[in-house]
């Protein structure tokens, strides 16, 4: 699975510009995280050497990742929740602290209602209220959260900038 950078997605990152081919590896990449370089080079009209050279520069220029992403529910957690939070002050410093929470799987600031945005995947709902009640809401600065809990996911992807 490849998916860009975060800081790339935010204009903080690397300024490179991704041509065509490098696209269409990025898109086989996507469809299939472990295809081949072979196959690849094949797809794309290039050697192997030639994709393992590309694929190694996009990823050391932070363009993509490649990585394995689980379903929740197979590995025991069953709830997840995206959560709207208002911060007074400085948004930095909760953000942060967010970032630093192993439930907090999304964190974004955001403009309008609320100043930021967290996927929060948990056990169950007695995790979830530990989390939101005891750790998010009692980080300095919360004012208030609105939480939104997934009754059912129905689509997920990590396409960004391909299709």
């Amino acid at each position: 699975m490849a998916s860009r950078n975060a800081d790339s997605r935010n204009g903080s990152g690397s300024s490179s510009t991704v041509d065509a081919v490098s696209l269409a590896i990025i898109e086989q990449l996507q469809e299939d995280g472990r295809r081949p370089y072979a196959a690849i080079g094949k797809a794309v009209g290039l050697s192997e050497a030639a994709v393992r050279q590309r694929v190694q520069k996009l990823l050391d220029q932070g363009v993509m990742q490649i990585v394995a992403v689980t379903d929740p529910l197979t590995v025991g957690l069953r709830r997840q929740a995206m959560v709207g939070i208002k911060v007074e002050g400085d948004v930095d410093p909760v953000a942060d602290a967010l970032t630093a929470m192993a439930e907090c799987e999304y964190v974004v600031m955001t403009a309008g209602s609320f100043d930021l945005m967290v996927e929060i995947v948990c056990e169950d709902d007695d995790h979830l209220l530990e989390v939101i009640n005891k750790r998010i809401r009692a980080l300095p600065g919360v004012r208030s959260t609105e939480s939104f809990v997934y009754l059912k996911l129905k689509k997920q992807t990590y396409m960004w900038g391909t299709r």
